[in-house]
């Protein structure tokens, strides 16, 4: 009896083991909408990947966005949603030149 209670917590452990680095590792996405009025208004609606330290935090998810921007001359309007890959193939119409893009 106690061979098997150690077996089946070795095959427990084993299975977490492999299950939770890639929970931890799992990706998410941004859809936002930004501006640029250099010359001109121009708005854009787009899909960006995120950090997975960003994932859970809309704060540290906003500031990497708005960098990302920054550095094409964008400025962030809005983050729509955050969510994970499962939402990307709906977004990729929508989003144009913008998806992924930054």
């Amino acid at each position: 009896m106690k061979n098997i209670m150690k077996k089946t917590a070795l095959i427990v452990g084993l299975t977490l083991a492999a299950v939770i680095p890639s929970m931890a590792a799992a990706e998410c996405f941004v859809d936002y909408k930004a501006k640029q009025s250099s010359a001109g208004l121009k708005l854009h609606y787009g899909v960006m990947k995120l950090p997975d330290d960003a994932c859970s935090k809309n704060a540290k998810a906003q500031k990497i966005v708005s960098k990302r921007l920054a550095n094409g001359g964008w400025k962030l309007l809005t983050i729509l949603s955050i969510f994970d890959q499962s939402g990307l193939s709906q977004r990729q119409a929508n989003a144009g030149a913008y998806f992924l893009k930054y």
